[in-house]
């Protein structure tokens, strides 16, 4: 039996080291003469960039983009790293590339990646661009500009004035002309004309134009309110009256068949009465809208209050332009003998071209009568006004737009959807039938 001794153990670790050093020195030197197996370092290098430019591929259009790159590495690495053959693949890829490109009418990622890495998205920015150079509305406390020196609005005062206000408070009815702040106050209530507001003082939405207080859940509505409006517009030496809403999302027709009710009560006491109705869109629903429009009103109201482009910026995200245009179209639908109105606000940043637009989308509705008045900021956390819109602007659209055949423009600084509503609608009405007449008699 054999023994190891220590000198043995010395002897096998010295032949095991040799053994390893050797190894590695014949594989570093068959490392040395091999061209195949590794890359050069400038192949590494361009390797990085492929990576770079398929991750911003990536980004893009996959479709395109993936043609595109294959081309893009085959052109700059074919001749290096697939070696004679490189070249006739290229060549055939690139008439393959020319082909596609000419039936498309060039390749746009190409021409894009030929350009100045600052220049790409340049047309899409010049697109945003476009829209950015619009004045938009916006919230703020920067305080209005000061008020050009043709804009004048009378302090609210007169007898009949007092008069009506006590009349409202005792009755404990409220109006749109108090709680929206309207500068007509003084002027239509001296004159008998006043716009009372049902469903109590608390909408259920919150645009950024109206100073009227908001609330998800308001009060429920008074029981006795119609009884005690049709009593006090029965009272009023009145011809014409205006009848409108806070929004009552919350309730389950949207307060229609409390519109209906008073409308009722109004009628059965003075039936020669004539009744306008500035109402809510009702969320879409038919059967609200159909209530509103048998109850007996004659002018069934209800307002986009600005351009398309402006829809977002000025009211609730639960209104919007095309079911406002929807409501009045349906109504007028449902009773041909209503008189359809709405209301446009200028002075929030809508081009000329923007108004004439949104007045033929009215138009195209069937709806009958329009007004236009300047926009005026009630309170600092409210939309700022872009511009003032002149007088001889306000005289424009009315031209323009009784060329499209509205019945009726009631256009204006100071105008508002019911500002002077009786003395202009019946004015209208007297002048149609008076031309019926007259081509009868003819």
């Amino acid at each position: 039996m054999h023994v190891l001794t220590p000198s043995l153990y010395i002897y096998a670790f010295f032949i095991v080291c040799v053994r390893l050093k050797c190894g590695r020195s014949k594989r570093v030197a068959n490392a040395k003469h091999a061209t195949y197996d590794m890359p050069p370092k400038g192949l590494r290098v361009r390797d990085m960039l492929e990576k770079t430019a398929q991750q911003n591929c990536n980004q893009r259009k996959r479709g395109k983009c993936r043609k595109f790159f294959f081309l893009w590495k085959m052109d700059k690495m074919g001749d290096t790293h697939l070696g004679g053959q490189a070249n006739g693949r290229k060549n055939l890829l690139r008439s393959e590339s020319a082909t596609d490109e000419a039936s498309l009418g060039g390749n746009p990622l190409k021409e894009k990646l030929k350009e100045s890495p600052a220049n790409w998205g340049k047309d899409k920015q010049e697109e945003q661009q476009s829209t950015d150079r619009l004045p938009l509305p916006k919230v703020g406390n920067k305080m209005p500009e000061k008020k050009p020196d043709w804009f004048h609005v009378p302090a609210p005062t007169g007898k009949k004035y007092n008069e009506l206000k006590a009349d409202l408070k005792k009755l404990k009815l409220h109006t749109v002309c108090e709680e929206a702040q309207c500068p007509n106050i003084g002027e239509c209530w001296n004159i008998g004309t006043a716009t009372i507001m049902l469903l109590g003082d608390t909408c259920t939405r919150g645009c950024k134009f109206c100073s009227i207080k908001t609330s998800s859940k308001p009060l429920p509505p008074d029981a006795n309110e119609p009884f005690n409006t049709a009593k006090a517009i029965c009272e009023w030496d009145i011809n014409y009256v205006v009848l409108t809403s806070v929004d009552r999302d919350d309730l389950p027709d949207g307060g229609a068949s409390h519109f209906a009710k008073t409308i009722e009560l109004i009628k059965f006491s003075r039936p020669e009465i004539l009744i306008e109705c500035l109402v809510s869109d009702f969320q879409g629903n038919v059967d609200s809208i159909r209530k509103l429009a048998n109850s007996g009103m004659e002018v069934y109201a209800h307002n986009i209050e600005t351009v398309r482009r402006l829809q977002k910026f000025v009211r609730d995200r639960r209104a919007n332009y095309e079911q406002s245009l929807w409501v009045l179209k349906t109504a007028k639908e449902i009773n041909p003998l209503l008189y359809t109105k709405t209301s446009i606000m200028l002075g929030l940043g809508e081009t000329k071209q923007e108004v004439l637009q949104a007045m033929a989308d009215v138009r195209q509705n069937n709806i009958d009568v329009i007004t236009f008045g300047q926009y005026l900021r009630p309170t600092k956390n409210h939309l700022n006004v872009v511009e003032y819109v002149s007088p001889q602007m306000f005289d424009y659209y009315k031209e323009e737009g009784m060329k499209m055949g509205f019945k009726y423009i009631a256009s204006g600084p100071l105008v508002r959807s019911s500002y002077k509503a009786g003395e202009y609608f019946m004015k209208n009405l007297v002048e149609q039938r008076r031309g019926v007449k007259l081509h009868a008699e003819g």
